[in-house]
């Protein structure tokens, strides 16, 4: 049997997980089969890989040689597929961008398509952010334009570059006959009874909304994680109450109002591989996503000044949704 970097793989799953229990579980293979495919592995290395005991594998000295050599393969192996795939792709035309969902990819379309009439704009969009910044490192992408919270690391640190393109404050959604409408900002504890409506994601957005819920002296007791629709649907019904950027547009039925205090904040970054081609128009591309976002916090500064009576271009008291 020749050597093949499928059998790499076992054996760097099987010392990685410490039994061939947890390494079949995470193949998604049956322990049998894992089994006998590790005996034709070793067979063909000449010797044991692993020894077994009741907690579980150990590499041998021949495993840990093998190992060694594995561990410098396989991202070896896996740089250059994404490099050849970048390179076979480096010839097309136009701007591929990757975005999670949000009014800032539309506001980025709209600006490139009206700067390069004719240059194609193509998008991709997912609730992962994960997903989008491994179709900017293996070339499916040029462009991801995504959101962490706070001063979370971006997705795939270490593979691609990333700049902030703005910062916001998180803002609640409520219905526009919600009892907390009148104010101009909402204290998140004031809302500690309320159902909540968000969009999923694999970020920690999460994580830090619970923190700052638990900071506020509350646990959120219920979450309906849907699409954008749906969480505005619950939020106009009445049904929940939800978060969202400060760019979020006018809605009929929903009130934007800010949350006192910015207990959550919403990065915006730019993302690219620095080795593809698209890495000379990032300056440019960054550049328009951070109009984009001037234009859209502007839009909502007009329209909290309309709401709370002031003159157009006033200062608010607070940063407006």
């Amino acid at each position: 049997m020749d050597l093949e970097l499928r059998h790499l793989k076992i054996v760097r799953a099987v010392a990685d997980a410490g039994s061939l229990t947890r390494a079949a579980t995470a193949l998604g293979l049956a322990q049998p089969a894992l089994s006998a495919q590790l005996k034709r592995i070793e067979r063909a290395l000449g010797g044991a890989l692993f020894v077994r005991g009741r907690e579980g594998v150990r590499a041998t000295a021949l495993g840990e040689l093998v190992l060694d050599r594995a561990r410098v393969l396989l991202p070896a192996v896996c740089e250059l597929q994404e490099e050849a795939v970048r390179f076979a792709r480096q010839g097309a035309e136009g701007y591929r961008l990757g975005g999670t969902h949000g009014p800032l990819l539309g506001a980025l379309v709209d600006r490139l398509a009206r700067r390069e009439p004719g240059v194609p704009v193509t998008t991709h969009t997912s609730w992962s952010e994960r997903e989008i910044a491994a179709g900017v490192a293996d070339g499916r992408l040029d462009f991801a334009l995504v959101g962490v919270c706070g001063e979370s690391a971006p997705p795939g640190p270490g593979r691609l570059a990333w700049r902030e393109v703005a910062r916001d404050p998180v803002c609640v959604m409520l219905a526009e006959d919600h009892p907390l409408v009148g104010r101009r900002e909402v204290e998140l504890a004031a809302l500690a009874a309320e159902a909540w409506t968000d969009v999923p994601g694999d970020g920690c957005f999460g994580d830090c909304f619970a923190a700052a819920c638990v900071r506020a002296g509350f646990t959120p007791a219920c979450v309906y994680e849907t699409d954008t629709a749906s969480c505005v649907h619950l939020v106009q019904v009445g049904r929940a109450v939800g978060l969202c950027r400060a760019t979020f547009p006018v809605t009929p039925g929903v009130a934007v109002r800010p949350l006192a205090g910015a207990p959550l904040v919403w990065r915006h970054l730019l993302g690219w591989h620095p080795a593809a081609p698209a890495a000379d128009r990032a300056a440019e591309v960054l550049e328009h996503a951070r109009t984009a976002h001037a234009r859209a916090q502007a839009a909502s500064a007009s329209r909290a000044a309309a709401r709370d009576g002031r003159p157009e271009g006033a200062a608010p008291a607070v940063e407006p949704a």
